[in-house]
């Protein structure tokens, strides 16, 4: 039953992008829509588990959320340029990358050869699997328009991952509790998701329908929680990994993303790979 609660994470997150894609909405729709449906959790755990929230963590954990909705809204727009199964395992493994080099710079967890030995090898892992999941078989005159979206994509997704970096290197660098935590940073998801969205039609059916996704956000989030006690962080973040498959694999066969075969190849072989670099890194955590 635990390893089956572990599972919930990964189907959770891996669903959002093929979810939203069904809901329909520009990306600042997605990200604003998504927010309430975190605003809506953090509200939920707020009232269940009566955390005490101080000042402290009203300051970072609103920071911390403004970092989450400009990384969540590029990730849309990446979307928009590169379809979901591109999107997603390229985004997992740059944010694996970053955070990973964030926790061994900033907060030196390597801590003895193992862990830099480990660490390097996954870093390695992950920037091959993202390598191989951007990889597109050049051919036909759409070529050259392919190349475009795929530069207006790639910058997006640098700019996702810059703020999904901040969104974790703000909640680790100021020791917030992770139950107080929620409702301030679902009200920065809120005030961000607002802010980029102001001159992008905010307000629209396409918002209010991608409150769900939100909602699966959450329901990731608080089993995330759940079996990390349950089965460990090392197996719960490893099992998170997964999502992409649901994600990538879903985007090609239900929203009708195009590939040939030399790129179904290749993006299997990058989806296993940041699957790897994943497990690894749980791993490493484990062993500490």
């Amino acid at each position: 039953m635990a390893i089956l609660l572990a599972l919930i994470p990964a189907i959770a997150w891996g669903s959002i992008g093929l979810v939203s894609g069904k809901l329909g909405g520009n990306e600042y729709q997605q990200t604003l829509g998504m927010t309430f449906g975190a605003l809506i959790f953090g509200i939920g755990t707020m009232l269940v588990a009566h955390p005490t929230i101080d000042g402290h963590t009203w300051m970072f954990g609103i920071l911390s959320g403004l970092f989450w909705a400009l990384g969540q809204s590029n990730q849309f727009r990446t979307m928009k340029f590169i379809g979901v199964s591109m999107t997603v395992p390229m985004s997992t493994g740059l944010q694996l990358v970053a955070n990973t080099l964030a926790g061994a710079l900033l907060f030196h967890e390597w801590q003895n050869g193992r862990d830099v030995t480990l660490g390097v090898i996954a870093l390695a892992v992950l920037i091959l699997g993202s390598f191989y999941t951007s990889r597109r078989e050049g051919k036909s005159p759409q070529q050259a328009e392919g190349r475009s979206e795929m530069a207006q994509g790639m910058q997006s997704l640098i700019i996702s991952t810059i703020g999904y970096a901040g969104y974790t290197i703000v909640y680790t660098a100021s020791h917030l509790d992770a139950t107080a935590v929620v409702l301030p940073q679902s009200i920065g998801m809120v005030v961000g998701a607002l802010l980029f969205a102001a001159r992008h039609q905010p307000i629209a059916k396409a918002t209010a329908k991608n409150i769900l996704t939100g909602l699966i956000w959450g329901l990731g989030n608080v089993f995330m929680l759940i079996s990390t006690k349950s089965v460990g962080l090392a197996v719960a973040f490893s099992f998170s990994q997964m999502g992409i498959v649901i994600s990538t694999f879903g985007s090609i066969f239900l929203l009708g993303e195009h590939k040939t075969r030399k790129e179904m190849r290749w993006v299997t072989i990058g989806s296993l790979l940041v699957i790897a670099g994943g497990i690894i890194l749980g791993v490493m955590k484990a062993l500490n």
